[in-house]
């Protein structure tokens, strides 16, 4: 059997930027075990498939261990492939999720990516998760489906050397380390030992928790984000007022190719 695949680099207008995503259109569904298999292989932190069905295409998302439930970078990199590799024509990409329907639009040189939104929680601060990020002190905590932890600096997030046994503890899907930025709104880190991942350059899914609580905070809902240590992606958010937030980014291709299994 041959597939064909497409690395593209999310949240980045060119190469070696944002956060690269395997991309392998389908015909029919392969065996869970396969994807999985095909995803390990790949060794990037996710790989997307994607089905037509009608209107509409079917949407999953693999980390080289587990199927996740939401993945915002591989999302934007299928739509990329969609629209950029295999022609397709409409302007509006409709996708069927674990996470309910997610729709991505041109918006001029970037994708625009309609996702549900998050609502922060505030919970205590455990000072184990302190001391799993070498951090003397934190301004709040946050959960969603990840923890989000305020800090004061964007120059305490550059610095982090986290302790990823450590941080594979919690039962989280993953820890984002947020700050106001400079340059940015607000910049972010974002650690997923528990999924495979111990970081992400760039987490399109987490910027639904993290897009809300900075509109809330800086009394504005269109934001500009960029996450990541060495390797960093930019997003654009615009949170609406029915419950979605849009998250916005581009795409490179870094390469294309042939799978034989």
């Amino acid at each position: 059997m041959q597939l064909d695949i497409f690395q593209v680099d999310a949240f980045s207008s060119t190469p070696f930027g944002g956060n690269p995503a395997a991309v392998c259109p389908l015909d029919a569904w392969l065996p869970d075990a396969t994807l999985q298999r095909i995803a390990e292989e790949n060794n990037l932190s996710e790989t997307a498939y994607f089905v037509r069905n009608g209107e509409l295409f079917e949407l999953r998302w693999f980390t080289p261990t587990v199927e996740v439930d939401l993945c915002g970078h591989a999302t934007l990199a299928a739509a990329w492939v969609l629209f950029e590799q295999l022609n397709e024509p409409s302007e509006l990409l409709r996708f069927s999720t674990r996470s309910g329907e997610l729709r991505v639009r041109r918006d001029g040189e970037r994708l625009s990516m309609d996702f549900p939104a998050r609502q922060p929680a505030a919970v205590e601060i455990p000072p184990s998760l302190l001391h799993a990020l070498g951090l003397p002190r934190a301004e709040a905590l946050y959960r969603t489906d990840d923890y989000l932890l305020v800090v004061e600096d964007e120059a305490i997030i550059a610095g982090l050397k986290p302790d990823f046994a450590a941080l594979a503890q919690f039962d989280v899907r993953g820890i984002a380390v947020t700050a106001p930025g400079k340059q940015f709104d607000f910049v972010s880190r974002w650690f997923g030992p528990s999924v495979g991942v111990n970081e992400d350059p760039v987490t399109g899914s987490a910027h639904t928790s993290l897009a809300p609580y900075w509109a809330r905070r800086l009394g504005k809902t269109h934001l500009s984000a960029e996450q990541g240590g060495a390797r960093k992606g930019q997003l654009w958010c615009e949170v609406l007022d029915n419950g979605r937030v849009l998250i916005s980014g581009q795409g490179a291709l870094y390469l294309k190719g042939t799978i034989f299994i």
